[in-house]
């Protein structure tokens, strides 16, 4: 069991075709045995080894995307155990654009199963660092590869439907997928399958994150403090790239600093914007136990917010 950079966050890495290394993965990060995991190949050229049925979006797809932050969902082969894909008739596959990592996997040879290298639900590493805090002696190795360049996790398309659908969002948005397939793409968060990142609830700090929209930030942390909390506010940049480079590592080194409180003001809802969009509401937490805070925080938050019940975490 090793722990292996990417170009995202670092993945935690077993033999895909390793029951007991599989089933170490669960254990290690808490994580449901439903919830599938992605398949890192060592080269394009393995495609039809692990997926039963290759369509030519796939191809697609792989010429102009691998490696690269991309998942593929499509049908699986024998070749990949129902323990990865969740029991699911679908694997998501992906080829790392890390040179340290494909390295590694050219010399494996096969196909790995690595979710990001940390408990479930919390905070992706996208350092070295951030594994041993988080897995500690639970990883046999560490491969470090310095921070991810990316610093959220892959895009996943679903190629099983009719339509190509986008079941995660990262760094390669729907437009760029569009122009490589000559259709449409569409954005999904239901449906028949199921795909890492997709829960309502997940990449959340031990700190209570409220999500705010842009301008109401600093009102809503002086209300808190206020109220007595102990609260931090995390300023991203505004570029994209780097917001999204940062976010993960910001919100590990604020959960240091023991705040019980961090608020956050959503980027501009563009596609540039979408993959930290996407984890910032999936992390957050949307009511507080102050009443006085929660109520306020209901008229400044995020619309999107405003109905979630408490997530059990």
């Amino acid at each position: 069991m090793i722990a292996l950079p990417t170009e995202t966050v670092y993945g935690l890495a077993a033999d895909v075709t390793n029951a007991a290394a599989v089933r170490r993965i669960y254990a290690i990060k808490g994580r449901p045995l439903d919830h599938p995991l992605i398949v890192h190949l060592p080269s394009a050229a393995q495609l039809e080894r692990y997926a039963a049925d290759v369509p030519p979006a796939a191809r697609l797809l792989v010429e102009r995307f691998w490696p690269g932050p991309l998942t593929i969902v499509l049908r699986k082969s024998d070749e990949v155990p129902l323990s990865v894909t969740g029991g699911q008739a679908t694997v998501a596959l992906r080829m790392i654009d890390h040179p340290l990592a494909r390295d590694i996997l050219r010399r494996f040879g096969s196909a790995v199963a690595a979710p990001s290298a940390n408990r479930f639900g919390r905070v992706s590493p996208t350092t070295a660092e951030h594994v041993r805090a988080d897995l500690g002696d639970d990883v046999d190795l560490i491969v470090d590869g310095g921070p991810a360049r990316i610093g959220v996790e892959s895009t996943i398309i679903d190629l099983t439907g009719d339509v190509p659908a986008i079941l995660r969002q990262g760094a390669i948005g729907a437009t760029a997928l569009a122009d490589a397939l000559g259709t449409p793409v569409v954005a999904r968060s239901g449906g028949s399958v199921r795909a890492p990142g997709m829960l309502a609830a997940h990449y959340a700090p031990r700190a209570a994150l409220v999500v705010v929209e842009d301008g109401t930030q600093a009102e809503v942390a002086a209300q808190l403090r206020a109220s007595g909390g102990h609260v931090a506010e995390l300023i991203l940049p505004d570029d994209p790239r780097a917001a999204a480079r940062s976010l993960y590592a910001s919100l590990r080194a604020l959960d240091t600093q023991d705040f019980d409180t961090i608020v956050v003001a959503l980027p501009a809802d563009n596609e540039a914007n979408a993959a930290v969009r996407d984890r910032l509401q999936r992390a957050a937490t949307p009511a507080l136990t102050n009443a006085e805070a929660y109520r306020f925080l209901q008229r400044a938050a995020a619309p999107s917010r405003r109905s979630r019940k408490t997530p059990d975490r």
